[in-house]
């Protein structure tokens, strides 16, 4: 595995965890913002044929 799928992958794992303790908190604005930030690393994955969990 390359560091690029390594650094993605942690990117994505970090970015999941703040937004379930977003949520939690009730941060809507921040919860907003990381679903975004993982939507654009997902399609980054996408695009560099990086296959990742639904």
């Amino acid at each position: 595995m390359g560091e690029f799928t390594t650094t993605i992958e942690h990117r994505l794992d970090q970015a999941y965890r703040d937004l379930r303790e977003a949520r939690s908190a009730g941060d809507d604005y921040l919860a907003d913002t990381l679903t975004a930030e993982i939507e654009d690393l997902r399609r980054l994955a996408d695009d560099h044929g990086i296959p990742l969990p639904r």
